[in-house]
């Protein structure tokens, strides 16, 4: 039997590209371009949500 993959829910803002490299304009010593790495505040740079909560049932 194939052994199937665990569906994990991907983020919806950064659809799973959670980090992101931005270049600056500026230089180090050694030549290269400073970097800013910027992470997707929903998921808190994972890529992946948590389910949402269960709704509790109210009533009979």
């Amino acid at each position: 039997m194939p052994q199937h993959a665990q569906n994990t829910r991907v983020c919806r803002d950064c659809d799973g590209f959670a980090t992101a490299a931005i270049t600056t304009d500026t230089r180090h010593a050694d030549g290269t371009r400073a970097t800013l790495r910027i992470t997707c505040p929903t998921c808190k740079g994972t890529g992946h949500t948590t389910p949402a909560s269960p709704l509790a049932r109210v009533g009979r």
